[in-house]
């Protein structure tokens, strides 16, 4: 029997399978003794950006290959202002400024690889 994680309508559940080997599955018979679904197992949740003295900081929410920056340091930023673009499991991601501020550090460049919960930008 082997145990999963799977996630339905974005609710995540815990489920065991169980093999068939041997040709057993054509000889399959309805089971009668179905226990109800397991409770929904929460997910984790989100990260926020960590503040600290030296302002707020942007980081990876996944790993991915930056591909456009829209700001350098200097630069004022508003909340939800576009940031930079990375691409993530081939598809692009924007990544938006958490908080008005003006940007004091671009930790990356385009073309940069990034890692989760790597250190992009800092906004103060």
């Amino acid at each position: 029997m082997k145990k999963y994680l799977i996630t339905v309508n974005q609710t995540q559940y815990e489920v065991e399978v169980v093999e068939l080997r041997g040709g057993a599955a054509n000889n399959a018979k309805p089971v009668n003794n179905v226990q109800k679904a397991a409770a929904p197992v929460s997910a984790p949740a989100r990260k926020e950006a960590p503040v600290s003295l030296n302002g707020k900081k942007v980081t990876a929410p996944m790993p991915g290959n930056v591909i456009k920056l829209f700001v350098s340091p200097g630069d004022k930023v508003t909340a939800g202002q576009k940031l930079l673009v990375f691409e993530a499991m081939k598809m692009e991601n924007d990544l938006n400024a958490p908080a008005d501020g003006v940007v004091s550090e671009v930790k990356v460049s385009e073309g940069s690889v990034i890692a989760v919960d790597e250190l992009l930008v800092v906004i103060e």
